[in-house]
């Protein structure tokens, strides 16, 4: 009974580790897109395409960044 009892939790601990390493590597690609929408901002309002009345873009894409990395701590 031990053994099927462990086999089980290994089981489910194996789905846990796979699920997990999914969400980390989505993440890491939400940032990859989430940086690359800083950068072009960045350089849109560097050039005059955008105005300060965007900067509320800016802001949502640093939130979204830093809510993604609050997990990497």
């Amino acid at each position: 009974m031990k053994n099927k009892n462990k086999s089980s939790q290994d089981e489910l601990l194996q789905h846990e580790l796979k699920v997990l390493a999914g969400i980390a590597t989505s993440k890491e690609k939400y940032r990859k897109i989430v940086q690359a929408g800083i950068a072009q901002w960045i350089r849109d309002f560097q050039s005059g395409k955008i105005r300060v009345t965007t900067v509320d873009d800016l802001k949502k894409l640093i939130e979204i960044d830093l809510e993604l990395q609050k997990d990497e701590l």
